[in-house]
């Protein structure tokens, strides 16, 4: 009966309308004659000893509640700090992910094994032709009727030491040329496509792409996607694609 007589203390009252009646009964004489009481008859319930065989039987814990942890011990719970490891890892591979999703563009894969191609050829496996790598869209229509096959103007005045057209894993038909400056290489080859409609699935834009040392700047253009490759990485191929159009 008498720990109920404890006074109320308002940092722990949670509750709106207690706040509001505590807040209009502190204006009055009656409230702090009562407050006066409680505490008194609190300091008189602690000062009371609680007999041995009472704490034998029942833990002195049991009647007082025990201290709130502050939020540096929970941080240091190992669980508490493996769960909030968990968190942060998932977070960044989701953040990797979406990064990764919003850089890819259609005709990427093929990109990809066309840099693993160029990886691995050497430039007596092309055909001879020294020319400048913009007339070639002339050969490839004139030789191997390959429409639009043609080197954007950013590479078109890059001095070429020979080309070829092969078929890629998937039979599509393939423009490889070796150019002189840096042993690079440009790749021409069909658009991916809508399998519904058929269409060329276009993207605006260079879009750069790096891959076991080698790297390869894309641009698609009338169904036609343009690849120009470089042992190295994409800084090797930023100058060319950021100067102005000739």
């Amino acid at each position: 009966m008498l720990v109920h007589c404890a006074p109320i203390r308002e940092e722990r009252v949670d509750d709106r309308a207690l706040r509001m009646a505590l807040h209009r009964a502190r204006k009055t004489e009656a409230f702090a004659i009562q407050q006066d009481f409680d505490k008194a008859a609190t300091a008189l319930v602690q000062a009371i000893p609680i007999p041995q065989e009472i704490t034998d039987w029942i833990p002195t814990d049991t009647f007082i509640a025990p201290t709130r942890r502050d939020w540096k011990k929970y941080a240091q719970n190992p669980a508490f700090l493996a769960t909030g490891i968990a968190v942060l890892v998932i977070a960044v591979v989701a953040i990797f992910q979406l990064v990764e999703r919003m850089n890819r563009f259609p005709g990427e894969p093929t990109a990809r094994r066309l840099l693993t191609t160029a990886s691995s050829t050497h430039a007596i496996m092309l055909d001879p032709v020294k020319t400048d790598a913009g007339a070639l869209g002339d050969f490839f229509f004139m030789k191997h009727r390959l429409v639009h096959y043609d080197v954007p103007p950013e590479f078109a005045e890059l001095k070429t030491l020979g080309c070829r057209v092969f078929d890629d894993e998937e039979g599509q038909r393939v423009g490889q040329v070796w150019v002189v400056e840096k042993k690079m290489q440009f790749f021409l080859f069909p658009a991916e496509r809508d399998p519904k409609t058929g269409k060329a699935r276009e993207f605006s834009g260079w879009r750069s792409i790096e891959q076991e040392r080698w790297a390869g700047v894309v641009k698609e253009q009338s169904g036609v996607c343009f690849m120009a490759a470089v042992h190295g990485s994409a800084k090797d191929l930023a100058p060319y694609i950021s100067k102005p159009k000739g």
